[in-house]
């Protein structure tokens, strides 16, 4: 299994910016969909985004389509979410999640590697 390690949370404004960033080792990275995920205080872990593996399918919850940009750079083995327009409600730790499958990446059960997330809170 890939190890996969987040980074690029903090305390931002709404309507504010915030680029996550996502470091995989221990596989081929390239071979791997990768998703986001996040969970909020007392709520289940939610689907955010997911890339293909071939980095041209791109997948959105309606929630954040619009407002965030997932994209995965294979020579540095990582992935990417773009987040713009920040609300309250985007508020929660945000997971990086890897799979080889190539469908069903809205899933949770389709992954079997994960980070250990990193925390974006929207504030004024």
């Amino acid at each position: 299994q890939v190890q996969l390690v987040e980074s690029g949370g903090g305390v931002v404004q709404p309507w504010g910016s915030l680029r996550l960033s996502c470091a995989a080792s221990g596989g081929t990275f390239n071979v791997y969909s990768m998703g986001w995920f996040r969970q909020a205080p007392g709520q289940e872990r939610d689907f955010v985004a997911a890339i293909h593996w071939n980095g041209y399918n791109t997948y959105y919850a309606n929630s954040v389509k619009g407002r965030f940009t997932i994209s995965r750079d294979n020579s540095k083995s990582m992935v990417y979410l773009q987040m713009n327009s920040l609300r309250f409600e985007d508020t929660a730790v945000y997971y990086c999640a890897a799979t080889k499958l190539s469908e069903g990446l809205r899933g949770l059960d389709a992954y079997d590697s994960w980070g250990q997330g990193t925390q974006v809170i929207v504030s004024s």
